[in-house]
């Protein structure tokens, strides 16, 4: 700069500069800030900076582990620790680590993308996004994903969580590689590999260009008790959030039709995937479930009481009734016996309300009785190219993350076709689940006839 001013000052008239224009310039580079800002910018080009480390969140952590203890014997030692857990100390922390470990180079590509011929369409530059994250090991991300054209895509970003609270991903936005590793397109496999990841994560994505959506504020009162791990429809057991009857919590994303986003309000914390309002409804449209039928010889755990779920009997005890006939069916899983017993069954015809059973076939020659009188409605598959399409639209969905081959989606349609040639005799009703709404509107249709309308049975019932 210094010998820009100089040669201002000694610049000949022949190059045509004007006078005015000159001492304009030679103001703005004599101006005080201006030659500050050309110091800093030397010492910054002069020195890289660069940080210690990348972990102090964990440092810190450890600090906190070693010294809690010590609290009631130093105020020094009590308000280091107040201060080294303080929200704002903490986010100041992480904030630190992922800027210092973000990596601003492009990954190696994979082998398998180089050779694969899927893999040889041109994709624009300007589409693809390298994103660099780091995480704990066993730290939640915070997002699902469903497959989508046979690619991994975000299905939802659960609020409050790590990828929410930095804002790099979106909903619809592609993972094609993973630290320079190809994802596949397995939902279950990605996210165990997601979770035990620690460090610096490199993310290669196709974004989708979304626009964020932003959430009303809706706040519900819990009817129920619910624990995702005892959820067989959720798409993520571990996404789930766990609430007790008479909690508040708040909405914060409803877009999937069957699983919002919550979070206690008065514990705070992330938001969690709980079942919608339409799914719950769904689940219970038919009839409230007093009775439990269901009996097993295991240990209940923590959050099971006797009488709810199951009811928890001795092996032994299981035994002996299962040999004097006192069991409809029963079997063994996992070193213990489960099995729906024929008096529970009694019990809730005895009082006039209605037993639902999902049973074996072979079942079926105990219970259609005149002792029951039972109305028996078979779920038939439909054929291959239609269970094809419904379940990889629930895939699709993010409703399940279970894949099935189509050898699993043929031996279910075979059984289907097997079971209602060897039992139709049985069958009061056939419903072909070719579509869930329609199939669901018929089972609904059908329970409100039974109620209005006699029932045809064998005469034999009667007399």
């Amino acid at each position: 700069m210094q010998q820009v001013l100089d040669n201002l000052t000694d610049l000949p008239t022949s190059t045509g500069a004007e006078e005015i224009d000159l001492i304009f310039l030679k103001g703005i580079m004599e101006n005080p800030i201006v030659r500050s800002l050309a110091k800093a910018h030397e010492r910054l080009e002069d020195s890289k900076l660069e940080a210690v480390s990348d972990n102090n969140l964990e440092l810190v952590n450890e600090i906190l582990e070693d010294i809690s203890p010590l609290i009631n014997k130093d105020e020094n030692i009590a308000e280091l620790v107040g201060i080294l857990k303080e929200p704002h100390f903490q986010s100041l922390l992480e904030a630190h680590d992922i800027v210092a470990s973000k990596c601003y180079d492009s990954p190696p590509s994979s082998p398998e993308m180089n050779n694969s011929s899927a893999n040889n369409q041109l994709v624009p530059v300007d589409a693809i996004r390298i994103l660099g994250i780091h995480k704990r090991a066993g730290e939640p991300l915070g997002v699902t994903f469903r497959v989508e054209n046979n690619d991994l895509v975000i299905a939802r970003i659960l609020h409050g969580g790590m990828i929410d609270r930095q804002g790099l991903l979106h909903v619809g936005d592609i993972i094609k590689e993973v630290n320079g590793h190809e994802v596949g397109n397995n939902p279950k496999e990605l996210q165990e590999l997601l979770k035990n990841i620690s460090g610096s994560v490199t993310l290669k994505i196709l974004p989708s260009y979304r626009d964020t959506v932003i959430p009303q504020q809706v706040f519900v009162k819990c009817h129920f008790d619910y624990n995702p791990f005892n959820d067989n429809l959720i798409p993520c057991k571990e996404a789930g959030l766990t609430f007790s009857k008479g909690e508040i919590l708040q909405i914060v994303n409803r877009e999937d039709p069957n699983w919002w986003q919550a979070s206690h309000v008065k514990e705070g914390g992330s938001a969690g995937l709980i079942p919608s309002q339409f799914l719950e409804e769904k689940r219970k449209a038919f009839v409230r479930r007093d009775w439990d039928n269901s009996v097993t010889s295991r240990k209940p755990r923590d959050d099971e009481k006797d009488g709810q779920a199951y009811r928890f009997v001795s092996r032994a005890e299981m035994e002996v009734d299962i040999k004097a006939g006192r069991y409809l069916e029963h079997g063994e899983y996992e070193g213990n016996l489960y099995g729906t017993k024929i008096d529970s069954i009694l019990e809730v015809v005895q009082t006039g309300r209605t037993c639902i059973l999902d049973v074996n076939p072979q079942a079926l020659k105990v219970l259609r009785t005149s002792e029951f009188m039972p109305y028996v409605v078979f779920i038939a598959a439909p054929e291959l190219e239609t269970l094809r399409a419904m379940h990889k639209a629930v895939v699709d969905a993010g409703i399940t993350t279970k894949l099935l081959t189509d050898t699993d989606l043929k031996k279910t349609v075979d059984e289907s076709a097997r079971i209602q040639r060897a039992y139709n005799h049985y069958f009061d009703l056939t419903i072909v689940n070719d579509n869930l709404d329609k199939a669901f509107e018929k089972l609904q249709t059908a329970i409100e006839k039974l109620r209005l309308e006699p029932q045809w049975v064998p005469i034999s019932w009667v007399y």
